[in-house]
């Protein structure tokens, strides 16, 4: 759970980054959350959200 809030946080901020400097417009916004959304109810859900522990695991594993 944490995992995916964080995600859900930085990929909120990385919009919210480009949405200010202009390089995303709001439909494009609405359309990629609509994607999310859509992709969380679908089939491919625990793939990606496996795939996604997997590198948060790695890189948590790593050593600066």
């Amino acid at each position: 759970m944490a995992v995916s809030v964080s995600v859900v946080l930085l990929l909120l901020v990385l919009a919210v980054i480009f949405l200010r400097n202009g390089g995303l417009k709001i439909s494009h916004a609405l359309v990629c959350a609509l994607l999310g959304f859509f992709m969380a109810s679908t089939s491919l859900a625990p793939t990606i959200y496996d795939g996604v522990s997997a590198t948060a695991d790695v890189v948590s594993s790593l050593k600066p």
